[in-house]
């Protein structure tokens, strides 16, 4: 499972369709298929009150140091069930990288993440977080 990314390990959803779609058509060209598919999930909201949920309003300085741990295999420990917040895009994705490198300060890689229009992610990191999710359909994009 490739930990590298914005959360860490885990099932990654969004609840933007366009987003799932373009995640979809990436994967299946990685893998050398050319069916992409977007799985639908509902999700048993009740039963994420029982779940240790960190969640991230915008792309703020506990967002960046937290993917910027992930992304450079830092994170050291896992306490949540569910992550949820911004996800770092192409162009977003430019700007972690740059200030992973020390180009940007972190002051200056939010005043350029800020204005994006990032889409939502969530990633289900244990089996008591995918527990609360229930397979709807599957959509070929």
């Amino acid at each position: 499972m490739k930990t590298r990314n914005d959360f860490g390990a885990g099932f990654y959803l969004t609840s933007d369709f366009e987003q799932a779609r373009k995640w979809a058509v990436r994967t299946a060209k990685k893998r050398g298929e050319n069916k992409p598919l977007v799985s639908t999930f509902d999700i048993d909201v009740k039963l994420m009150r029982d779940l240790n949920i960190l969640s991230f309003e915008k792309p703020d300085t506990d967002w960046l140091r937290y993917i910027s741990a992930n992304r450079t295999g830092k994170m050291t420990e896992e306490k949540y069930d569910i992550v949820i917040g911004p996800v770092a895009n192409d162009q977003a994705i430019r700007t972690v990288n740059n200030f992973l490198k020390g180009y940007f300060s972190e002051d200056i890689a939010i005043q350029l993440l800020l204005p994006q229009k990032l889409k939502d992610q969530y990633t289900f990191k244990t089996d008591k977080a995918l527990k609360i999710l229930k397979f709807t359909e599957v959509t070929e994009v």
